[in-house]
């Protein structure tokens, strides 16, 4: 089945905390190489959906240069395309985007020109890996409105995000921003940002909703109306996450040091894709002692390194210790450093002897 991708893209985080201080969420740095964004992008591209927009925003210089080329995702083709949709402020419309929705409105023209019969809208912080056919045929199935992708999720980690609940044929009947009946036992089905509507029927609620200034995709144009549209689940049974928290962008790092789930994303078919840059291997020295880490290529190691997460050339100095760290691009080690349970943003240096141990349960950043 045909249909056109938007990936919304444009957000910030505060639960991020100065990590998006110069950067949006679907930025991100993750797994030692790759990007948020990644993960829809590529997605999109290994479901065969040739032409994906990318709605941008906050702090988005970074995500643009990311975006550069198209051809990392196979993008670059005469029929489809990636498109970056920005803010643009005209004699009629002088708002930036205000809610998910304002930001599908803002370009509807876009919408409306396009001859896909479906859309799949999904977010730039997800970290999953999907074939949105299927999500399509059961869409078309099941005769819904809507269909969202959805996880059964541990209670005690689901309260980010919205609980749904289902009936007995997967139709959503009702949505809960969040876990509020406290209990952290059993498990909630949670939404993961991801929806596939009809063209023409995206495009008539996105009308309606222009007309009565309502901005949000979630709590604007879903919630209201469970119990006047067919709107179906569809439910995920692999890996997914997002980043939005320190916490969260901190654990899915580390998640990336099991081999299986390195090997479910990078090698088994269809893989992740990402913008590839000519950096060198990384370089072990004759005193370096590296165990359960990513080194990302460009990096030089003199130290010790464990369970932590390098990204691209990425200095650690003669006698220096890194423990459950996540060290983003350039970062540079002195020497006789002692570096544990933190993140260190791109461009940081740390001088020799420097003695920093942060709190495992609660992982601090360095910028």
């Amino acid at each position: 089945m045909k249909a056109l991708g938007i990936i919304l893209a444009g957000g910030g985080s505060s639960r991020l905390e100065s990590l998006t201080a110069k950067r949006a969420v679907a930025a991100m740095p993750l797994a030692g190489t790759y990007r948020s964004i990644d993960f829809a992008l590529s997605n999109m591209s290994n479901s065969n959906v040739g032409t994906v927009a990318v709605v941008t925003q906050y702090s988005s210089r970074s995500l643009n240069i990311h975006l550069s080329s198209s051809k990392w995702w196979d993008f670059g083709r005469k029929q489809g395309g990636l498109y970056l949709l920005n803010p643009t402020i005209t004699p009629e419309n002088t708002h930036w985007y205000r809610g998910t929705a304002d930001a599908l409105i803002q370009n509807l023209d876009f919408i409306k020109e396009r001859h896909e019969p479906y859309v799949i809208i999904a977010s730039g912080d997800g970290v999953y890996k999907l074939d949105y056919n299927k999500v399509l045929e059961r869409h078309a199935a099941t005769g819904a409105e809507m269909t969202i992708v959805c996880k059964r999720m541990p209670k005690a980690e689901s309260e980010r995000f919205g609980v749904l609940e289902l009936d007995a044929d997967g139709r959503i009947i009702s949505w809960a921003e969040k876990n509020e009946n406290g209990s952290h036992e059993g498990e909630q089905i949670i939404n993961c940002g991801i929806y596939v509507i009809r063209r023409r029927h995206l495009i008539q609620v996105l009308e309606e909703a222009a007309r009565e200034e309502k901005y949000h995709l979630v709590t604007d144009l879903i919630i209201p109306h469970l119990d006047q549209r067919r709107i179906m689940s569809y439910l995920l049974d692999s890996y997914w996450t997002n980043i939005a928290s320190v916490t969260a962008y901190f654990n899915c790092n580390k998640d990336f040091l099991d081999p299986e789930l390195r090997k479910f994303f990078f090698s088994d078919y269809p893989v992740i894709h990402t913008k590839v840059d000519d950096n060198p291997p990384a370089k072990f020295n004759g005193g370096a002692r590296v165990s359960n880490s990513l080194v990302a290529g460009g990096s030089i190691i003199n130290g010790s390194v464990s369970d932590s997460v390098l990204f691209k050339k990425v200095y650690v100095g003669d006698r220096s210790s890194v423990k459950n760290c996540i060290l983003m691009d350039d970062v540079y080690v002195g020497d006789d450093v002692v570096l544990e349970n933190y993140i260190v943003d791109n461009k940081t240096r740390i001088a020799n002897g420097t003695c920093l141990v942060g709190d495992p349960d609660s992982i601090p950043i360095l910028s």
